[in-house]
């Protein structure tokens, strides 16, 4: 792709183009990535760490920080902050590996890089970058966050970590107790999928029973589909689940955080 192709096509994503479309697209994710620039601050132990940020039109909005899924810190994760940002959020995609990520299709690869990531490292950088965001001028007071898979626990994490206004979680871990989500400040949104084997009833019931202890308020969405099904890229992808599932994030977030 040529430069002039690609500025035609970030700028087709700019006018609405379906996140759906540009997500299974490595090209048109490439092309929505590219907007993003990259940012670095000092990190637990004084290590410089990084995330790609995307900022909206609004001199003043609220934040969105977004963490990645197994795989890493792709263009996947960066147009889907492209689009919070083309709906009037600043977002930041965060990396939790360091720079790494494993290719498309390479779970072994994504596990080890998963296995990389400690209580202590992940719930370190989540904070500095959570704390970096109430620094920042022309973000308005109110910040969310959202993951997929391992990302969706680490959003959870996060808020628990660092007060957010609002959580979503997309078929992470969340086997949290109450002591832990007495700690969150906003609401938590979840979605869940019956087939998923991990992210199973179970967990998801104990969770919403250890919320309910804690007094929070949190959200469930079942959906008829398997884990990674708003993934474009994935072979469990569900076009009509990932849509709704999006439609109610994008909700969630405008009733909390504008």
């Amino acid at each position: 792709m040529n430069e002039i192709s690609r500025r035609r096509v970030v700028a087709g994503i700019a006018a609405g183009l379906p996140l759906a479309m540009v997500l299974a697209d490595p090209k048109l994710a490439h092309a929505a990535a590219s907007k993003l620039r990259t940012v670095r601050i000092h990190g637990p132990g004084g290590k410089l760490i990084s995330a790609a940020l995307a900022k909206p039109k609004a001199k003043k909005a609220p934040a969105v920080l977004l963490v990645h899924e197994w795989w890493g810190l792709n263009d996947q994760i960066k147009a889907v902050a492209a689009e919070f940002a083309n709906q009037g959020y600043l977002a930041l995609a965060i990396d939790l590996y360091g720079g790494k990520a494993a290719a498309d299709g390479d779970r072994d690869g994504a596990k080890a890089l998963m296995q990389t990531v400690t209580a202590e490292s992940g719930e370190g950088i989540t904070a500095a970058w959570l704390d970096w965001l109430r620094t920042v001028k022309s973000v308005s007071g109110k910040i969310g966050t959202v993951g997929w898979c391992f990302g969706g626990g680490w959003s959870l994490n996060a808020s628990i970590v660092r007060p957010a206004e609002a959580t979503v979680i997309y078929y992470g871990r969340v086997n949290r107790k109450a002591a832990d989500l007495a700690k969150l400040k906003g609401p938590v949104l979840g979605h869940f999928a019956l087939k998923d084997q991990n992210i199973n009833k179970p967990m998801v019931e104990g969770f919403e029973a250890e919320m309910k202890k804690a007094g929070k308020t949190f959200t469930t969405h079942w959906y008829d589909a398997d884990h990674a099904f708003a993934n474009p890229t994935g072979a469990r992808y569900n076009e009509p689940d990932a849509k709704l599932a999006w439609e109610r994030t994008t909700a969630f977030f405008k009733k909390h955080l504008a």
